[in-house]
């Protein structure tokens, strides 16, 4: 069932509200003239109206039988906010992208942004002219942090008065006012697409935000069987649970038809409780499926998932759940604990050379073996499941806006680090995200900001967060996330892109990229061609990438000293890259140009050398 008001031209407009417990139900009327819409019961509790005379523009709310009115919950605009009424929207569009058929997946380089710090505009229209800096990078699709709308001051008119990283949202089909309007979020992605790059949604079905969620007084969106971090948890395998999955697929497929996305990513699906014989997540891959097939060409489900269940990705005749790809925590937890030396939290249970080793062949280091920070066994072999299906990062949202002071890679670890870092992740075999600014060394933080109206909500966002870090650090106070000077600091700085050491690094991670799409081994995505070796008393990690005669091997030193050792080959080699030489504001090359069979080679201390072995 289509939900929401869609209008239908000539200034006719359908309008259906899932409201399975209300006796009546109606539409409000509030612009251009105020007027009351009775809506007809429907099959399995829905309420619907044609009504004429209701041009684009029209606000509305949704008036339940005790008088009280509401926004939609299927709004697909909330021009002054959560609490304001919602707009019809007129989804016509002259697209330009007829013959785009999306990215391969196992050819996606994914860059995250969010776009209230994107650009100094905070808009979706801003971002288009800094399109052709991605794609100069390497870059063929982006993926942007959620949208739906979040609580903010729709009196300042302007988007500092909605500050917020998306995840706070509460109403899944309206565009956030601050970015613009859904037409100039379809003007962002036909312009995308013109340029070859697929674009990704960051969309939350676990939860809604605390602030401007009225969905609960209209029908049972929720459910108190489970819980989850931010209360309970979305209904979709208790009494009334229909409606609810029809709520959020339909909204997947609203995003990928109307608005052309190429993908979505799912956020912390550990946390969409449903133990029904279909899960809601098969039923969502199914119906996405479906719509791949009508419009031949395929769109892509990435879900985020702490859980290393390989269930998520194996199609439904093999039990799982037939889900695209899934973002790779042990790959990073273990890079990042090499890089700085970070063991609270999480990252206890990385500790060593060979852990990342076992992360980078085999993609989950947890495969049903004990963790210390769960004290428990955690996770399950993927061996069966493809490389590409893996998405693996340095640096993301999360990793760097859930410390304390959202400092990123570039303030924790030397320049060399970055780069080692960079090379990791891009020469890897699966699929790379970078995070908004750290191809060029980014300074400015990137903390957890808000700007909830309600001061009690905002004092348990700033105590919550406190609570939050106690693992991770465990003295100072983050900046306070309802200031506005924290989310101007986030912003990013685009002179940086061309000034000394992070130019260099801009150009290290364009020479990455351009490796990675051109060279036939990187483009491989074979496990049994993939092996990793990690040594904990050197504190370096090797990468054979191919087999026999013809090899790539990526030596990865995380010591602060040089090491010395010997290829596992027999064949000579010839080095492609090395991050210490002076061209990338390296500290000089100790590794050879040529390699003869069995001759040890030196790598400088926190650096990376690539050599390839021919017959």
């Amino acid at each position: 069932m289509r939900i929401g008001a869609a209008y239908l031209g000539g200034d006719t407009c359908e309008f259906t509200v899932w409201a399975p417990t209300q006796p009546q139900v109606s539409i409000q009327l509030t612009a251009p003239q105020a007027r009351q819409i009775p809506l007809e019961p429907q099959a399995d509790g829905y309420w619907q109206a044609i009504a004429e005379d209701v041009p684009p523009g029209a606000r509305y709310t949704v008036l339940l039988s005790n008088g009280t009115a509401v926004p939609d919950p299927a709004s697909r605009y909330q021009p002054e906010g959560v609490h304001q009424p919602s707009q019809v929207i007129d989804p016509s569009f002259a697209w330009g992208d007829g013959s785009w058929r999306n990215v391969p997946q196992a050819s996606l380089i994914v860059y995250e942004l969010h776009v209230g710090t994107f650009t100094p505009e905070g808009t979706f229209a801003a971002i288009i002219p800094r399109l052709s800096d991605l794609k100069t990078l390497g870059i063929n699709a982006i993926e942007i942090m959620p949208i739906s709308q979040v609580p903010g001051d729709s009196a300042k008119g302007t988007n500092l008065a909605y500050r917020n990283w998306g995840y706070d949202g509460v109403y899944s089909y309206a565009v956030q006012c601050s970015y613009g309007t859904p037409s100039d979020l379809k003007w962002l992605i036909n312009a995308c697409h013109q340029q070859g790059i697929a674009v990704l949604l960051d969309v939350v079905y676990n939860h809604f935000g605390p602030e401007g969620n009225y969905s609960n007084q209209i029908a049972p969106y929720f459910t108190q069987i489970y819980n989850t971090p931010w209360g309970s948890a979305m209904n979709f395998d208790d009494a009334y649970s229909d409606g609810v999955r029809n709520f959020f697929i339909q909204n997947a497929l609203y995003w990928l038809r109307e608005f052309h996305f190429d993908g979505l990513r799912l956020d912390a699906i550990q946390t969409i409780y449903d133990f029904g014989a279909r899960p809601v997540l098969q039923e969502l891959a199914d119906e996405v499926a479906a719509l791949s097939k009508e419009t031949q060409r395929p769109y892509y489900l990435i879900a985020e998932s702490d859980l290393n269940d390989a269930r998520i990705l194996r199609p439904a005749e093999q039990g799982g759940y037939g889900l695209d790809g899934q973002w790779s925590d042990d790959f990073h937890h273990s890079l990042h604990r090499l890089l700085t030396g970070e063991k609270d939290g999480y990252y206890q249970d990385y500790d060593d050379c060979v852990d990342f080793a076992k992360a980078y062949e085999q993609t989950y280091a947890y495969d049903w073996r004990f963790s210390a920070y769960r004290q428990r066994k955690h996770g399950m072999p993927c061996g069966d499941r493809p490389l590409e299906q893996f998405v693996v990062c340095s640096q993301n949202h999360d990793q760097v806006g859930n410390r304390m002071k959202g400092d990123r890679l570039s303030q924790l670890v030397s320049f060399d680090g970055q780069k080692l870092a960079a090379g990791a992740v891009l020469l890897s075999p699966y699929i790379p995200l970078l995070f908004m600014g750290e191809e060029y060394g980014e300074t400015a933080p990137f903390p957890y900001f808000i700007s909830h109206s309600d001061p009690d909500l905002v004092d348990a966002v700033r105590t919550g967060r406190k609570r939050e870090f106690a693992a991770f650090q465990k003295e100072g106070e983050p900046p306070d996330a309802a200031s506005i000077e924290t989310f101007l600091h986030s912003k990013l700085n685009w002179s940086l892109r061309h000034q000394d050491h992070h130019e260099s690094l801009l150009q290290w991670y364009q020479r990455l990229i351009q490796l990675r799409t051109t060279h036939p081994l990187l483009q491989e995505r074979d496990r049994t061609r993939l092996e990793a070796t990690g040594d904990n008393q050197q504190r370096t990690v090797v990468v054979q990438r191919g087999k026999d005669a013809h090899s790539l091997f990526l030596v990865m030193n995380f010591n602060s000293q040089p090491v010395k050792l010997t290829l596992p080959t027999a064949h000579p080699a010839s080095k492609r890259l090395d991050s210490a030489e002076s061209q990338w504001h390296g500290g000089g090359s100790q590794a050879p140009a040529q390699l003869e069979r069995q001759q040890s080679v030196q790598v400088a201390p926190l650096s990376l050398v690539l050599y390839e072995t021919t017959a």
